[in-house]
């Protein structure tokens, strides 16, 4: 689609907005609202097709009452990239003011393709935001006289939405600013003394890593000592890096970075690999003497990991954001869910637990987001090197994919990520610069009830586990294994602070000549006991049946790290 509106619009030697440069579209679909402090308060909403993102601004924003409804007037495209513009556009230039993230996160149409909707005049979405989630309905009115640009109705359908608290209403979905703190950080603002430092930075050294191809899957790699600095760029400028000018950015929470699930592994010389841990991600904040471990869906495992939090204590620098994975390694050396789930058990042994970090994204106040991975990871390398044995690195693997593959594979190790080496971490976006492929078959899965206990077994015989299927719980399967008994304990007890009356799957009752086995029938979901789907559980099992349901699958543990509303089939 054209953006010539957009860019005639715009003069970005004036302005930090994205200059509209082609970025081929994502794999699925996205929405983001941005709040817009301009000459008028409204919300920019946002939804990803054809290349670009079709935009609307709604001046009162999203009704929340089901039959409510706002203006909505259609303005031009906008880039793909638009989607993680924050900060201010400067005075006299289109737009002139403070632009937020205020939500984000994905879109299904209902019966239908997006574009075809669009054209039709009527858009009915299903939001899964951070703060926005349920039905809405886009609908285009009949053009009068005087009207410049499409004039629509959003009408809030479905249920009525959650309520949105007053701190979340003046908060970023990416960086949890302020519209007041990003006006004030200013960090996307152009200034006219940046032009000439930006050229010179550009014409610096880049700096570089060994790119031999090497199979070494984790562990401590030779590093070098990153000396502490007060310099404008964080990092001494006489070491290695040779950082560029970079923005700044309050030190916090960002939503991490995610990886596309895919089928095959990507190929070329564009691609590093990385081990797939089976761990939790977490990000790790270091504020002065403060360390901070906090989970994709902002949980604090702080107090949970201590060794892990005690071990970063050390980091060389004020200020740090660091991305990993938390795991428990067995004796063969492999990272464990199973074994790290146990850590947390009361009577468990504890195993040896280490944090795999893979990215830095920020360091003594600057940005490093805009960098190429690869200089990221020789920056977080060097940040750790000193760090006790709990923190370790998480090496790129650099050699041909189907070598790579078969190491992998006979090492025991479940996937790998595949990464554009040349990448950006884009903030809270599962883009395709990170790709995830795994030759197990394992994944998530929202538990919404259980059955009663047979034999000798205590407290629940299986629970029931499903995923999301345009905004609907989908049954999956029973999981009856998996479980010792102090993990029936554990789980029986969490279950009883969530049960419900209703059956939270849409899918249910199935007919009695269901092909995969023992129905869950009328008369089996009378012996069910229901549960709030608000727990999400890792499942490892053969197969998908051509039922859509699971094959042998065990029980893995609990996963505190996802929010149960992203889960879907993979």
């Amino acid at each position: 689609m054209s953006l010539k509106e957009y860019k005639a619009k715009r003069d970005f030697s004036r302005t930090r907005e994205p200059n509209g440069k082609k970025i081929s579209a994502p794999k699925e679909n996205f929405f983001v609202v941005q709040k817009h402090a301009a000459t008028r308060l409204h919300y920019d909403f946002r939804l990803a097709m054809e290349g670009v993102l079709k935009s609307w601004a709604v001046p009162k924003g999203f009704p929340s009452r089901k039959g409510d409804r706002r203006l909505a007037v259609q303005v031009e495209d906008h880039p793909m990239d638009y989607a993680r513009f924050e900060g201010t556009i400067p005075k006299g230039n289109y737009g002139a003011g403070t632009v937020m993230v205020w939500d984000i996160g994905s879109y299904e149409v209902a019966d239908g393709d997006p574009v075809d909707a669009l054209k039709s005049g009527k858009i009915h979405f299903t939001l899964r935001g951070k703060k926005l989630k349920g039905e809405w309905a886009l609908v285009r009115m009949r053009p009068r006289d005087g009207d410049e640009k499409p004039q629509w109705l959003l009408f809030k359908s479905g249920e009525n939405a959650r309520p949105i608290s007053a701190r979340a209403e003046d908060q970023s979905a990416l960086t949890k600013r302020s519209l007041k703190k990003i006006a004030a950080d200013n960090d996307a603002q152009w200034q006219s003394n940046r032009t000439s430092e930006s050229k010179r930075a550009a014409a610096r050294p880049a700096g570089s890593l060994d790119r031999k191809q090497n199979l070494q899957t984790s562990g401590k790699m030779p590093r070098a000592r990153l000396k502490r600095a007060d310099s404008e760029n964080g990092v001494s400028k006489k070491n290695k890096f040779n950082l560029p000018l970079l923005p700044k950015r309050a030190t916090e929470f960002v939503e991490p970075m995610k990886a596309l699930v895919s089928e095959k592994l990507p190929k070329g010389a564009e691609w590093i690999y990385e081990i797939k841990f089976d761990g939790v991600r977490a990000l790790s904040i270091k504020r002065k003497s403060e360390i901070k471990l906090i989970s994709r869906n902002e949980k604090n495992f702080t107090d949970k990991y201590p060794e892990v939090a005690n071990a970063l204590r050390g980091l060389p620098a004020e200020e740090i954001v660091l991305d990993g994975e938390i795991v428990a390694l067995d004796e063969e050396g492999k990272s464990s869910f199973q074994l790290l789930q146990a850590a947390n058990l009361p009577g468990e042994s504890r195993p040896p637990i280490f944090y795999y970090v893979f990215d830095v994204l920020q360091l003594n106040g600057k940005d490093l987001t805009g960098l190429p991975l690869l200089k990221r990871k020789e920056i977080a390398q060097s940040l750790i090197a000193q760090l006790p044995d709990a923190i370790r690195f998480s090496a790129s693997i650099q050699a041909d994919s189907e070598r790579v593959l078969k190491e992998m594979q006979s090492r025991g190790l479940e996937g790998l990520v595949a990464k554009k080496a040349e990448s950006k971490y884009e903030i809270g976006r599962r883009g395709g610069a990170w790709v995830k492929f795994k030759w197990t078959s394992e994944q998530e899965f929202v538990i919404g009830g259980y059955t009663p206990p047979g034999g000798t077994r205590s407290h629940f015989g299986a629970v029931l586990v499903g995923y999301y299927e345009r905004g609907k719980l989908m049954f999956a399967s029973k999981v009856g294994t998996g479980f010792n008994q102090k993990l029936l304990k554990s789980l029986y007890e969490k279950f009883q602070k969530l049960r419900q009356s209703k059956c939270p799957f849409a899918n249910l009752p199935e007919p009695k000549n269901s092909r995969w086995g023992r129905a869950l029938t009328v008369a089996e979901m009378r012996r069910c006991t229901w549960v709030k789907p608000e727990l999400v559980c890792e499942v490892r099992f053969a197969e998908w049946t051509r039922d859509g349901h699971l094959r042998q699958p065990a029980f893995l543990g609990l996963r505190e790290d996802k929010d149960p509303r992203e889960v879907v089939r993979e």
